[in-house]
């Protein structure tokens, strides 16, 4: 997203303004949350990646993606280096925040309650992701 230095893709917050979708931007930035059941990529099934809505990086490959029933997109592992994690504290509870490792949005967060062979729970927002088909 900052083109105009390579060496730091972390955007300023203007340039997340300016570039993304007010909903996005709410939840890469703003640590919002989307309601459940509201992404269409909770349907998509093909092959290919998601990448971060914001600086394109590749996150989570199709074959890791599964249906955990919580309606968000879901996934037991991400791509090697591809996310972040921070503890959040935030609304009374502790839970695992997930983020781009290479632009620091907001995705998600992660629970330990997914399937094998990692038993991890990516449950991410699906504005925060943007889904590449193989061959596209």
């Amino acid at each position: 997203m900052s083109e105009s230095n390579p060496a730091d893709p972390k955007p300023s917050d203007e340039e997340w303004r300016r570039t993304l979708p007010a909903d996005t931007y709410q939840v890469m930035r703003c640590h919002g949350t989307e309601r459940a059941g509201t992404s269409p990529l909770n349907l998509e099934h093909r092959t290919g990646l998601y990448r971060c809505a914001a600086c394109g990086e590749a996150l989570f490959e199709s074959a890791t993606k599964f249906d955990s029933g919580t309606g968000w997109p879901s996934f037991y592992a991400p791509l090697p280096g591809a996310v972040g994690v921070t503890v959040d504290e935030r609304f009374g509870m502790r839970r695992t925040e997930v983020h781009c490792a290479r632009c620091g949005g907001h995705l998600g967060h992660v629970f330990p309650d997914g399937p094998e062979p990692t038993g991890e729970r990516y449950c991410m927002n699906g504005v925060a992701l943007k889904f590449v088909a193989s061959g596209s």
